[in-house]
């Protein structure tokens, strides 16, 4: 049975106007925008919604069902259209739609311009809501600060189910106190350090450091766990048996927009699978991570529009037919293709972190295996020391892999064009747009995500340890 997952939160359009900026106005000392795209999405309590209706990443389903105030405007139901695989169930909204614009050149965001709200909630029936609630596997409550955990009859009904049932509760610094008995709490550093500094209740001592913060919040918040995430740094947990700091893999990002969305999400689906509260921690910092490395929340909305250009375009006819079937199934549901490629002669942990990390970032991974021929020509005359039918087999076998298609040139350009992934992934410290196939790539509607390799591993390193071992 699909895990339930309720998201409780507030709810926004977010714009990104992404251009590029080369010159100033000649009336002004500020820059100018030349306009290249205009991506639009849900925001706040509605990206966590998606994030949480993609699963897993393992190729489970979650059922998400989404509360919050949506006005009813142009923009709200623009809002309430781009859910899909969703189940919005809508409370009365105080003023016009919420919406965040972002002026972007270059990838750095440049202006935010909000408009709209306040956002509360109006009319909330006490007994519907308790009805949703009790249905879920997990509550999320996604705050944004736009008023809904400052409502009373919501309150009271998260109040009364999170005495007995799991809450993941995601705070804001504008939005009200966590309900005590929540499963697991998720600030940020500053939003722990502001809370830490009104704890009205006693504390069990030291409140300076996120470590201290999050064991001081757990008493103050009468909550089963509290995790502070630290950004680069990753996350401590604060549970009854003590405080444990989970280290995040190191990324290179200039936009960490959404990681605390990415973060909650992935650990209310730990928790909906029948994780324990590390094990979701453990999953969120890793996901986060993913997140940031993928470019963030920009990303993940230029993904949003690649899908919905190509949900109707069927499958190239020269690909394999299990392959054609897989993509027109994934893209028929709302998915996301990702691809990623190489060589894959002796798998080790370092390929094993890459295709995890890479399915993780849609609904179905295919792997493009370069042939033997194409080993050779690159690695040399000893390479691969395993055929292609049986490092294919082996990938296969994975959990994060779906298909693998094997192709016989020196790169995966001619594979690429056939495939039209909307996401291709390399491990490595490339420039996305500095890959040969990156054209090729976003020619086809996708876009290209570069990933940290795991650092000590390779392939050539584990046979090099292997002679030199053999020698007598």
């Amino acid at each position: 049975m699909s895990p339930r997952i309720v998201v409780v939160g507030d709810v926004m359009l977010d714009r990104d106007v992404v251009g590029t900026s080369t010159r100033l106005s000649p009336d002004a000392p500020v820059p100018v925008v030349d306009v290249d795209e205009v991506l639009v999405s849900p925001g706040g309590a509605g990206l966590t919604a998606l994030l949480c209706a993609a699963g897993d990443g393992a190729g489970s389903r979650t059922v998400v069902t989404l509360v919050a105030p949506v006005a009813d405007d142009a923009a709200g139901r623009e809002l309430v259209d781009a859910l899909p695989g969703v189940t919005v169930h809508r409370l009365g909204h105080d003023g016009p739609t919420r919406t965040k614009t972002r002026i972007r050149s270059s990838g750095q965001a440049m202006l935010r311009v909000d408009e709209g709200g306040p956002g509360a909630p109006v009319d909330v029936d006490a007994e519907a809501l308790a009805a949703l609630l009790a249905d879920a596997d997990v509550v999320l409550v996604s705050d944004y600060g736009g008023g809904v955990t400052r409502d009373t009859v919501v309150r009271e009904a998260l109040a009364a189910h999170a005495a007995h049932a799991t809450v993941v509760w995601d705070p804001h610094p504008r939005g009200g106190t966590p309900v005590p008995g929540c499963t697991l709490i998720t600030p940020n550093a500053a939003e722990a350090q502001a809370a830490t500094a009104g704890l009205t209740s006693p504390t069990d001592g030291e409140t300076t450091g996120a470590a201290a913060r999050a064991r001081a919040l757990r008493a103050g918040w009468r909550a089963h766990g509290v995790a502070v995430t630290v950004g680069a740094d990753g996350a401590h947990l604060a549970t009854r048996a003590g405080v444990t700091h989970v280290p995040a893999a190191p990324v290179e990002s200039t936009d960490p927009c959404g990681a605390g969305d990415r973060f909650a999400a992935t650990a209310a689906l730990v928790l909906a699978a029948g994780g324990t509260l590390d094990a979701a921690v453990e999953a969120a910092v890793e996901s986060a991570g993913q997140w940031v490395a993928a470019g963030g929340a920009l990303s993940f909305r230029a993904g949003l529009r690649a899908r919905a250009s190509t949900a109707d375009r069927p499958a190239d006819p020269s690909l394999p037919a299990e392959v054609r079937d897989l993509i027109d199934r994934v893209r028929a549901s709302g998915g996301t293709v990702v691809a990623t490629g190489g060589c894959f002669d002796v798998l080790h942990a370092g390929h094993i972190a890459c295709l995890d990390a890479a399915r993780n970032l849609g609904d179905a991974l295919v792997v493009l295996l370069n042939s033997d021929d194409s080993v050779r020509r690159l690695k040399g005359p000893t390479r691969p020391v395993v055929a292609a039918p049986d490092r294919a087999r082996v990938l296969a076998a994975l959990r994060s892999v779906d298909a693998v298609v094997v192709f016989e040139e020196d790169d995966p350009r001619t594979a690429l064009a056939a495939l039209r992934p909307d996401v291709w992934v390399k491990g490595g410290d490339y420039l996305p747009e500095h890959l040969p196939e990156a054209d090729v790539v976003t020619a086809g509607g996708g876009r290209v995500t570069v990933l940290p390799y795991l650092s000590g591993r390779s392939t050539s390193a584990i046979l090099a340890r292997a002679g030199q071992e053999s020698r007598p």
